[in-house]
């Protein structure tokens, strides 16, 4: 899977606002795409949100995203978002 960090300054960066920053980033090179899996670490909510495991000391929602056909894992503001989209 393809790994993106990207950097927003924005004082107010709240979820709808990252999550339209890394689809716009996705659909560069896949206008087809989903998202699969995302994590918020300023509200500590993840989806999946039944996976609340770790496996291999890797999250349950990461490692799902990465087994259903995760294509781009993009990672804001230094995991202060994550989203990984098909």
């Amino acid at each position: 899977m393809q790994e993106t960090h990207l950097t927003v300054k924005h004082p107010d960066l709240d979820f709808d606002s990252a999550l339209e920053a890394a689809e716009n980033l996705a659909t560069k090179e896949n206008e087809e795409t989903m998202l699969i899996a995302w994590f918020d670490r300023q509200r500590n909510k993840h989806s999946p949100a039944a996976v609340f495991c770790e496996i291999n000391g890797r999250p349950g929602w990461e490692v799902y995203g990465e087994n259903h056909q995760g294509r781009i894992k993009i990672i804001i503001n230094d995991r202060q978002y994550v989203f990984i989209f098909s």
